[in-house]
């Protein structure tokens, strides 16, 4: 009966051996539900429970019923947080840094995209997972860097506690991505994004905000050469260029090493100015706003957008939301053949970034163990059969 279930070759296991080979390659040693690329039109989950959010808006409502004045504490006030202006500029550097690591890096680390689903692969090989959407079997072709690390794009505020941008405005006002944005706000000068710098706070009362300081302060300028608008210039892929020309580069290894570890000094620094620095995202789309409140552009296409006359669902955003991770498959030794689909619940995932500068010879830090499933031993084709 043992003969005839598994053939010959599994007729010389006995079933104690068949039970020690399942325990060596069991998959339930880590939590098998990583991260994925979600796509599903149902709204992100909320960081602030509705009772909060309705105890927020109740207690807002009595405040503007009160003429009193309201102080605010920066940023609020439109003043900057001293304490996270050294931040904003490590956050802007390792950005920098972090792109030109990974141009460099790519140079050896082949990246493959799928042409009909938009699936990622990081390594040598195309991994032969039937998880495409266009038929099962991806079509591969030459990926870069803008597919291992997207940008989501932000309106740039030239007054962050001004009005928030109209839909007639969309078109004139610029288009940053959103890291740039948040450390713009937070006390990175850039010439190329001018923004306005306060010598005074404001102030609210009765819930309306009150500027007492000139559009532009008699400091001898006059507000002579700011220029707004003027996103048609392309000006931000030079002050990309610019700021990453200086970073000094050695072999694949040593790129791989400075670039995992700007990953996690962009990373780390984002979260610590997202506690002061409000960035909101819509709650169906990736559509993002860094700043007190959310635009008025009517663009948003997800999920019931008609009963919203297109207008997004703000809320409050995390880390995912600005700098969105692109989970690929973990190749264990690049060195070997394809990922296999019948293997596919043995193998972890990790950001397309973090895979990226893994290949290149970076180690993985310790809060990536659970995802990548380090310590699953990945069978065999031929021992395959015989694990649970």
């Amino acid at each position: 009966m043992h003969r005839s279930l598994h053939g010959n070759r599994c007729g010389t296991l006995s079933k104690g051996m068949v039970s020690l080979v399942r325990a060596f390659f069991s998959t339930t040693t880590v939590n098998p539900s990583f991260p994925s690329n979600p796509k599903n039109p149902s709204r992100k989950p909320l960081l602030t429970s509705v009772n909060d959010l309705k105890r927020r808006a109740r207690s807002e409502r009595l405040r503007r019923r009160d003429p009193t004045e309201n102080p605010l504490r920066p940023p609020e006030n439109g003043l900057l947080v001293q304490s996270l202006i050294p931040i904003a500029h490590q956050v802007f550097d390792a950005r920098s840094r972090l792109f030109r690591c990974a141009s460099f890096v790519s140079e050896t680390v082949p990246i493959h995209r799928c042409v009909s689903c938009g699936d990622v692969h990081v390594g040598r090989a195309p991994h032969r997972i039937r998880t495409c959407v266009g038929g099962g079997e991806h079509e591969w072709g030459r990926g870069g860097v803008r597919d291992v690390l997207p940008e989501v794009e932000s309106f740039h505020l030239y007054d962050r506690v001004g009005r928030a941008v109209s839909h007639e405005e969309r078109v004139r006002v610029d288009r940053v991505p959103a890291v740039v944005e948040l450390c713009v706000q937070a006390g990175v000068d850039v010439e190329e994004y001018p923004t306005r710098r306060r010598r005074f706070p404001v102030y609210s009362v009765a819930g309306k905000v009150i500027d007492f300081e000139r559009r532009f302060p008699k400091d001898g300028s006059g507000g002579s050469g700011i220029e707004v608008f003027g996103f048609w210039r392309k000006r931000g892929e030079a002050v990309e260029e610019e700021e990453v020309d200086d970073v000094v580069l050695g072999d694949v290894q040593d790129a791989a090493k400075q670039g995992m570890e700007a990953w996690e000094n962009m990373l780390s620094g984002a979260q610590k100015l997202m506690q002061k620095y409000k960035v909101l995202t819509c709650g169906y789309c990736p559509e993002v706003q860094v700043g007190p409140k959310g635009h008025r552009v009517r663009l948003c296409q997800a999920y019931k957008h008609q009963m919203r006359d297109g207008q997004h669902a703000w809320q409050e955003a995390t880390i995912d939301d600005l700098v969105p991770p692109v989970y690929v498959w973990h190749t264990p030794d690049p060195m070997e053949g394809p990922l296999a689909d019948c293997l596919k619940s043995y193998y972890g995932r990790l950001p397309a970034a973090v895979e990226l500068f893994f290949q290149g010879g970076a180690p993985v830090g310790e809060g990536y163990t659970d995802v990548m499933r380090g310590d699953i031993i990945v069978p065999s084709l031929d021992e395959e059969k015989w694990v649970a």
